[in-house]
């Protein structure tokens, strides 16, 4: 299993966090390495990177369209309309699918951006 944070919009247009759980298979990646776990394929469109310069604030808005998110560098704190708040640091990743509804609030939090 792979667990990762969703953003989703409700009914009643409030965004809020889950924990998602994919379910994994086992596979060998090569006949002469230890093997793994994947998930089934899920679709995707376009790539982009994204660097968020240190103090970056956008107030609350829907994601513009349905996007995975990783962060490599810097942290980065969400607040979905609910008020909960998640930080988000290296390594990390959230799906961000709150393209309807109030959305969420992003800083770029630390002197060295995100």
């Amino acid at each position: 299993m792979i667990t990762f944070t969703r953003m989703d919009a409700s009914p009643d247009g409030e965004t809020h966090f889950d924990d998602v759980t994919e379910k994994t298979t086992r596979v060998t990646l090569s006949p002469d390495r230890l093997g793994g776990a994947m998930t089934s394929p899920m679709p995707a469109t376009d790539v982009t990177f994204l660097r968020m310069d240190a103090g970056y604030d956008r107030d609350l808005h829907p994601a513009p369209r349905r996007q995975l998110v990783f962060v490599s560098a810097g942290e980065l704190e969400v607040t979905v309309s609910d008020g909960e708040s998640r930080r988000f640091g290296p390594g990390s990743m959230f799906l961000a699918e709150d393209t309807t509804g109030k959305g969420h609030q992003t800083w770029a939090v630390g002197s060295d951006g995100c």
